[in-house]
């Protein structure tokens, strides 16, 4: 047989909910508590700069998770045959890794577009180590296609 709540049920059960509203108000500081915007990445697989910051995102999980093969195949599709040759040159010259210019991972990464002009986009790769402590390396990508074709520390 269903029961239905009494009135006084009821009462209780609506005055929980009103102390419970209340004493998120008073945590919230007195003021309405609004939710922050979710995070999000957005880009093309047209963009030449949207080819950098996709393959600095990957690249930096690859090499964190210790998967050099997949690091290498990065490698092999984002940048140009000449920059490949160019960072095997620069990290047997520096005994690190010619894309982060380190021989560490960075903890975080952020890519912002310097411009673009003359068949290429640019743009500044900041690493964050460590103790806060950041590197920017300036990079270059082909606008036709796609590839990058210079990392500057």
């Amino acid at each position: 047989m269903l029961q239905l709540p009494t009135k006084r049920t009821t009462s209780v059960a609506l005055t929980a909910v009103a102390g419970a509203a209340a004493l998120s108000f008073a945590l919230a500081g007195g003021t309405a508590a609004t939710a922050a915007a979710p995070p999000s990445v957005s880009g093309s697989p047209e963009g030449a700069f949207t080819r950098i910051a996709d393959f600095y995102g990957s690249y930096i999980d690859a090499v964190y998770d210790g998967d050099g093969r997949t690091a290498d195949q990065l490698r092999a599709f984002y940048l140009s045959e000449p920059l490949q040759r160019e960072l095997r040159q620069w990290e047997d010259a520096n005994h690190a890794n010619g894309v982060l210019r380190a021989q560490n991972v960075p903890l975080k990464w952020k890519v912002t577009s310097v411009d673009s002009g003359m068949g290429k986009t640019n743009a500044s790769v900041t690493l964050t180590w460590s103790g806060d402590t950041t590197t920017t390396v300036y990079v270059q990508a082909d606008l036709r296609t796609k590839k990058i074709t210079s990392i500057r520390g």
